[in-house]
């Protein structure tokens, strides 16, 4: 484990204990607002009421984070928008690790969090209004 001051203040990277990644965790105050203030509450409550109805698309398990989980998160975000994942890997350090990492991997937000579901929003600005989640 190892400690280095980036632009937004000290953080600490350390290796995922699922899958053995290394893994960047960003400090508690830097990744709160990172993954619930880019959104308005509005906006929040709009997606949550869209993100209900939808089965969770991908899967993150015993594997954690594969190159193919990477690229399947990467498609369904380019062509739904909004997904809703699961990620069941261990405990709660674990999955809060993991969800860190797939939000700086995929560039998404994540209006929500329930247990170990998960809901991921990209805008995409050429998606397909046919597959997309989010209303054109």
């Amino acid at each position: 484990m190892g400690r280095f001051t980036g632009g937004n203040g000290p953080a600490v990277y350390t290796a995922c204990k699922a899958c053995s990644l290394p893994l960047i965790r960003i400090t508690t105050e830097l990744q709160s607002f990172r993954t619930y203030m880019a959104l308005s509450n509005e906006q929040k409550k709009a997606y949550r009421a869209i993100g209900h109805t939808l089965n969770p698309i991908v899967t993150i398990a015993a594997n954690g984070l594969t190159e193919g989980v990477i690229d399947e998160l990467n498609r369904a975000l380019n062509d739904h928008e909004l997904i809703k994942i699961k990620v069941s890997v261990g405990d709660r350090d674990v999955k809060q690790e993991v969800l860190a990492e797939i939000l700086r991997i995929t560039g998404a937000d994540m209006p929500q969090q329930i247990g170990n579901t998960a809901l991921l929003l990209r805008r995409n600005p050429k998606a397909n209004p046919k597959l997309s989640n989010l209303k054109r």
